[in-house]
């Protein structure tokens, strides 16, 4: 059952440096692109699986530098007895802390047993393999894993086609099942020598006429070839390796004509069933030909909602669906920054749990807008599908995405905010400024390097929206809101926030006489934000509202409101 424990990777491809300590159990890995997830699984695959003609080439250095060594460390836990046998590895065993997450060089009582399998590749190209620690450095001293302990530690690696797990090759999980081993080399050789002979038996028929001439030149010219010519198969053609033994369904049809999808799920299951004998997986685009469902059925199969972590999966991803399934623990990403690779990982603090399971998608994004409530998420998407008609690229084409926080609690966009900002995602909370959030939250996003744009002091969407658009707009926000509410509820939402001094037919007949006053402006924006029954509360609703009526009025708003959507603007079209 063993575990990597620490991942040390340099001046491998896109990645200078990276130190991460992984966990035990499912390790999905999300970011932009290029920003050196698949490089992590080739490193790991690199160091760990049990191959020798693996080739490098200059490309393979950190920006082609080959002065610089390619060095990846793979430090292992959950050691069997015989990698921890000191006659052996002694020299090379040392500890790690689980408490501290730290590497000491040598072994203690009350910490982990450790093991580190270091890869170097130089100018030469050649990859040398060697075990690590510090006290072994020191005297010169080196030494490899057996190839049998190389063997029984490889990763399984599922790539885009997982065809090469359904036959009995050399590393396939077929050979991990079970304990016991055929005698394949003997049987071979045998079903070899069996396909001749019936072949021959079989080709007397169709090449009879050309054997017959083949026997009757050779007699002539005096070649020696016996008393007559056979069609035999080439023994040199006919020699059948590991390879050739695969996985067929009843009906005899080989398992690698499976599709894309079905092949992955079959492996991921067996190697789960082989988990015993290899213990970490690896995973590129994990939903690569899997519709939603089966996506969700190729986690489980690997663990994912399993509490004894039966293998150490390492997955790339960029499917909402599989972020949705996973815990924000399972859930990493990957950044550079300063010279650096870091893998963040996201938590289940900060209610960042209820962000994965809502809106995933803002995991895979840039650039993520933390609204206090629907209403803040359907204006600002509103607003960008206006000025999309102007040719400006959207929101989401820059790799943009929403999250609604719920609107109950000031606090919370801030909160929420701060914990994707800490993850590297460049981050604006979109707020309301009739609740104050308290000070700490607000100074905790800015450290964390967020942005806020809220509205002017005691004011809510709702209230600068009817405090600061021209009249034409405030007619056709009150038509609409009668379109999606009803007239009569309007008129009672106008009445009840009034004490019953106006009503919906009054103040049309205000606005069409001398234009609405600054009075039954502000009656209006109450009115339009009551809790239970808001007229644009819905995503959908304000989007409309934003898009067709906000936009083309903006030019007449005043100048206060202008300002604030103007600097959304130029937040959004910076991603």
């Amino acid at each position: 059952m063993a575990r990597i424990r620490r991942i040390e990777i340099t001046n491998f491809r896109s990645i200078q440096t990276l130190d991460w300590m992984p966990s035990a159990g499912i390790n999905c890995l999300i970011g932009a692109g290029d920003s050196g997830k698949s490089t992590i699984l080739d490193a790991i695959d690199r160091c760990l699986s049990a191959r020798r003609n693996l080739s490098f080439s200059d490309t393979d250095f950190f920006q082609l530098d080959v002065t610089r060594p390619i060095i990846i460390s793979i430090t292992l836990g959950a050691l069997s007895d015989q990698l921890k046998n000191l006659e052996i590895y002694g020299e090379f065993l040392r500890g790690f802390d689980a408490a501290t997450k730290t590497l000491e060089d040598e072994p203690r009582a009350q910490i982990e047993t450790v093991i580190t399998l270091r890869l170097t590749v130089s100018s030469d190209l050649e990859p040398v393999w060697t075990l690590y620690s510090e006290r072994a450095a020191a005297t010169g001293l080196e030494r490899n894993l057996s190839w049998a302990d190389r063997t029984a530690l490889s990763p399984a690696r599922m790539g885009s086609y997982a065809n090469t797990h359904l036959s009995w090759t050399r590393g396939s999980v077929l050979n991990q099942l079970t304990e016991e081993k055929a005698d394949l080399g003997a049987q071979l050789a045998k079903a070899a020598r069996e396909a001749r002979a019936s072949f021959g038996a079989q080709a007397a028929g169709p090449f009879g006429a050309s054997l017959k001439i083949v026997t009757d030149t050779a007699n002539q010219l005096g070649v020696p070839i016996g008393a007559y010519a056979q069609a035999l198969l080439d023994a040199h053609s006919v020699s059948i390796s590991e390879g050739a033994i695969a996985l067929h369904s009843e009906a005899g049809v080989p398992l690698r004509f499976l599709g894309t999808g079905s092949s992955r799920l079959l492996v991921a299951g067996l190697q789960r069933a082989a988990a015993g004998a290899s213990t970490i997986a690896l995973v590129d685009e994990v939903e690569f030909g899997l519709e939603p469902h089966r996506v969700i059925r190729l986690l489980h199969s690997l663990g994912a909602k399993d509490p004894t972590l039966p293998l150490q999966v390492f997955m790339t991803t960029h499917s909402p669906i599989a972020v949705r399934e996973l815990a924000g623990d399972q859930i990493n990403v990957v950044r550079a920054m300063a010279q650096r690779h870091y893998v963040l990982n996201v938590g289940t603090a900060d209610d960042v749990q209820g962000t994965v399971r809502t809106v995933p998608e803002a995991f895979l994004a840039r650039s993520i807008v933390v609204c206090e409530g629907a209403s803040e998420v359907g204006f600002a998407r509103g607003l960008d599908q206006f000025w999309e008609t102007y040719n400006q690229p959207s929101f989401f084409a820059l790799g943009g995405a929403y999250v609604d926080t719920g609107g109950s609690n000031a606090d919370r966009c801030f909160i929420r905010g701060t914990a994707l900002a800490k993850l590297g995602y460049r981050v604006l909370v979109l707020v309301d400024a009739d609740k104050a959030p308290t000070p700490a939250v607000v100074a905790a996003l800015m450290d964390a390097g967020g942005s806020v744009i809220t509205w002017r002091p005691g004011r809510a969407l709702e209230d600068e929206i009817f405090l600061c658009l021209n009249d034409a707009a405030i007619t056709s926000l009150l038509q609409r809101a009668a379109e999606l509410i009803g007239e009569d509820m309007v008129n009672a939402h106008i009445e009840s926030h009034s004490n019953g001094q106006r009503n919906l037919q009054n103040v049309y007949a205000e606005g069409l006489a001398q234009g609405y006053s600054a009075p039954t402006r502000e009656l209006l924006g109450r009115a339009a934000r009551t809790k239970k029954n808001g007229w644009y509360k819905s995503v959908t609703d304000f989007e409309t509202v934003a898009k067709d009526i906000v936009g083309p009025q903006m030019s007449n708003a005043e100048a206060g409101f202008l300002a604030i959507i103007e600097q959304l603007f130029r937040w959004t079209h910076a991603a």
